[in-house]
């Protein structure tokens, strides 16, 4: 979409903003299976695991959010020196962010959360971390680093109280962010939050708030009490206190900005404030004000916990989202050129939602098509749909089609709700867009045999499904056009 036309929209230039993150880093193990009986050993749930995924957690999951939304990022922090150890440094060198400021404390145990998914719901978390602070040698070591970074457009610290951001190390590092001119955003924890004190913006939830300031924050006169009393006594430009579904409220010198929760659907809010922290980090350093970026992350928070696990939001997801508005998504922001449409497939496949896909003609858009669609949505979490362009529908049914051009076909598809994306594609079949976007369940109206349909056997190579949905008798372009003439 342009950049220009919309305000919110991350619409840097020439290069991405460079973001700099602090933190406590950790490994996320997340198992996800089902789960339908008692164990007879105990009156305990039996879950089936049937996929296990590994990620960067804590201050690592920022980085990630920050790397998926285009930014450059990178991690200073303390690790062990154990096999933990090992898979977040390989994490970190596949992502892009590389581990070269990440250090390790041989007598120190890196933090491990596994949590334990059963039909789309948290079932447990196992967790294993120590809470000790660095050695004075690592906070030397962190400080040192700081010193020697190149240019920066900001500099996060995600605080998860594991014992990397100490109250010297902290205090330390937003000097000499401040000194830089480099905006610090602080996501805190604990009951004392002066070590955060003269941070740009500091982003705690309601919980993280309520305990700093000594009293719960039940109404909106309590909130915006603990929001100027935080920004004030802490010296911060500004204090971004997250609500939940109730949204989000921004202290600044201007006054109090409260925005609601743009949460449709809530799966899981595991990783929430760190998308926070890292769309507005990244929103700002791009040139956005702080009161834009709050929207920005706002609405970044909202696709987060529509997903599982600690997912990240991609930029194209973003753009997308904010084309949306209030009234639902226009259908130009819904279609996608090949290269975006393996972008959005990735980032969709990587947050473990499962991607269907479908494609044909659709020259005139009837009931078969429209009940075609709907049943293909169900079959999974992201609908794509292949709509051969003007010059393929001419090759395959002739020199008077298509009736309606490319770009109106594309446009009406788009305008449906089971729709959630739309590419052209110009080959004969959709082979090579199969390929592209590796979807889990193929779809194909009519009488097809499955083996018949082309890209089968790629889909049933990675281990998907292909689906053969009849169509409605009587219901196709050929018979509208046959009574029509």
């Amino acid at each position: 979409m342009d950049a220009t036309r919309n305000p919110l929209v991350l619409n840097w230039t020439g290069r991405a903003p460079r973001i700099l993150v602090l933190g406590d880093v950790m490994l996320d193990r997340a198992l996800i299976g089902s789960c339908e009986r008692i164990s007879p050993e105990a009156p305990v749930q039996v879950v089936d695991v049937r996929e296990s995924r590994r990620q960067l957690g804590g201050a690592g999951n920022v980085v990630r959010n920050c790397l998926a939304l285009g930014a450059e990022a990178s991690l200073v922090s303390v690790i062990g020196a154990d096999a933990a150890a090992a898979e977040v440094r390989a994490l970190l060198t596949d992502c892009g962010a590389g581990d070269q400021a990440v250090f390790a404390e041989a007598d120190r145990q890196t933090t491990e959360k596994t949590r334990v998914f059963a039909a789309h719901q948290q079932v447990v978390r196992l967790d294993t971390e120590v809470r000790t602070a660095i050695t004075r040698e690592s906070e030397d070591r962190l400080l040192d680093c700081l010193q020697a970074a190149g240019p920066l457009d900001a500099f996060i610290i995600s605080d998860y109280a594991k014992g990397v951001v100490t109250e010297r190390l902290c205090r330390a590092a937003i000097a000499w962010a401040r000194n830089r001119g480099l905006p610090v955003f602080c996501d805190p924890k604990g009951r004392d939050f002066t070590k955060y004190s003269g941070a740009s913006v500091l982003t705690p939830n309601r919980r993280e708030a309520a305990d700093a300031v000594g009293y719960p924050l039940s109404d909106a006169a309590s909130i915006e009490r603990a929001g100027r009393q935080l920004r004030e006594t802490l010296k911060l430009d500004h204090c971004l206190i997250t609500l939940g579904e109730d949204g989000m409220a921004l202290f600044s010198a201007e006054g109090v900005h409260r925005l609601p929760s743009r949460a449709r659907e809530v799966f899981d809010i595991t990783g929430a404030g760190d998308t926070v922290v890292a769309a507005l980090a990244v929103a700002c350093a791009a040139g956005t004000d702080v009161r834009r970026a709050c929207e920005i992350a706002n609405i970044a928070a909202g696709l987060k916990v529509a997903k599982l696990g600690a997912a990240t939001v991609s930029r194209d997801e973003l753009a997308a989202e904010l084309a949306r508005g209030p009234h639902g998504m226009p259908p130009s922001a819904k279609i996608k050129t090949r290269d975006e449409i393996g972008r959005i497939a990735a980032a969709a496949r990587a947050d473990g939602r499962k991607l269907v896909f479908t494609n044909g003609c659709f020259d005139i858009l009837h009931r078969g098509h429209t009940e075609l669609l709907q049943a293909a949505a169900g079959m999974g979490d992201v609908l794509i749909v292949g709509l051969n362009a003007d010059r393929s529908v001419t090759g395959l049914k002739g020199p008077d089609r298509p009736l309606q051009s490319e770009d109106d076909r594309a446009h009406l598809l788009a305008a449906l709700a089971a729709v959630d994306y739309v590419v052209l594609f110009d080959e004969e079949t959709p082979l090579e867009l199969i390929a592209a976007i590796a979807p889990d369940v193929l779809v194909k109206g009519g009488d097809y045999a499955p083996d018949a349909i082309v890209g089968a056997d790629l889909v049933r190579a990675r281990g998907g499904q292909v689906r053969v949905v009849p169509l409605l008798a009587g219901r196709s372009t050929s018979a509208i056009v046959r009574r029509l003439t």
